[in-house]
């Protein structure tokens, strides 16, 4: 049995590479510590590219929505958020993912937006883990950006003058071979975001550092443009987790978070797929206890989500369902 587990796993993760996005659900009904009784519909595919400021899918978001958001001005991730709230203007930067969370589930937000995941930079691991740690937020929605890394100094600075760059993790390592091939003698200064990054450039009056930011962070901070498009790939892009403290009812994406050991994962991805659905992605964190015991992080999609699919998931021990949601992108165009 658990040989053909194993096949049936790496057929499964396979085909997690090429999903496409379908399906709808509706969550209308939890009890138990699994959430295993979740009520689910089946819904009608929608359209996600041409859709109202107040409309992603048929998940209808709140009149003057109140939105907190990993900040200072000029982040990525208030870029996403103005992007899929359209029509708000109650935008409240925070200094931490955390921060932004809490104001939640305090009431003083709707929602929060978190980056989740990068193409060049992978997850961004202190974020999954908040994601993980509160049980009392769900997904409500996803927004995906393009990601044009920009390199930045005060006035009367050159290229040849830098001699640091500082970022956020997921900029430094997304200009990576970039500043390898253009400035190889710089040294890294890790910053809590890429605008913390520009903010600290402008304030240090300092010809000699430079920070590797979203484009808009050059004019809001009052400094040069050295470098543009600075990333590995014109494909990079990050996606971004929209966060609520109501469950989201509707919905063609569903995510999951799986705390088990190691061996017991592929029990539940199995069942994933026998279930209907298809991975979308997977991430693995340590939980803290022993060696070999994971929180997993599983975002799935189907074409029609039934009560069923979702019940024989949270069926497993220590699987929670974390909500439904639609995916929005922004292209360059």
């Amino acid at each position: 049995m658990r040989n053909n587990i194993k096949k049936g796993l790496a057929v499964i993760l396979m085909t997690a590479l090429c999903g496409a996005i379908l399906g709808g659900c509706t969550e209308t009904s939890t009890e138990g510590n699994n959430e295993s009784n979740v009520s689910v519909n089946s819904l009608v595919e929608s359209s996600i590219t041409e859709q109202s400021s107040t409309e992603r899918g048929v998940f209808k978001i709140k009149a003057d929505a109140a939105v907190s958001y990993l900040g200072p001005e000029g982040t990525y991730t208030e870029e996403a958020a103005k992007y899929f709230f359209k029509d708000t203007e109650n935008f409240i930067p925070k200094k931490t993912v955390d921060e932004a969370i809490e104001e939640v589930k305090n009431g003083s937000a709707d929602y929060a937006v978190i980056p989740q995941e990068n193409t060049l930079g992978g997850a961004v691991i202190n974020y999954v883990d908040a994601l993980i740690r509160e049980t009392d937020v769900y997904v409500v929605g996803e927004v995906i950006i393009p990601i044009n890394q920009t390199l930045m100094g005060i006035e009367g600075a050159a290229l040849a003058d830098i001699k640091t760059v500082c970022s956020h993790v997921q900029g430094l390592t997304q200009s990576k071979t970039w500043r390898a091939a253009n400035l190889s003698d710089a040294e890294e200064k890790e910053m809590d975001s890429t605008a913390a990054a520009a903010s600290f450039v402008a304030e240090s009056k300092d010809k000699t550092i430079a920070a590797v930011a979203a484009p808009g962070a050059a004019e809001l901070y009052g400094l040069k443009v050295l470098a543009e498009n600075v990333q590995i790939s014109d494909t990079n892009k990050t996606r971004f987790y929209v966060l609520s403290n109501t469950k989201n009812e509707i919905g063609k994406r569903a995510v999951f978070i799986a705390n088990c050991e190691a061996d017991r994962i592929d029990d539940i991805i199995v069942d994933i797929h026998n279930s209907g659905f298809e991975m979308v992605t997977l991430h693995d964190r340590p939980d803290g206890t022993k060696l070999g015991s994971y929180n997993y992080v599983i975002e799935t999609e189907a074409d029609g989500i039934s009560n069923e699919m979702v019940n024989k998931i949270t069926s497993h021990s220590g699987v929670r369902f974390v909500g439904c949601f639609d995916l929005t992108e922004k292209t360059n165009n």
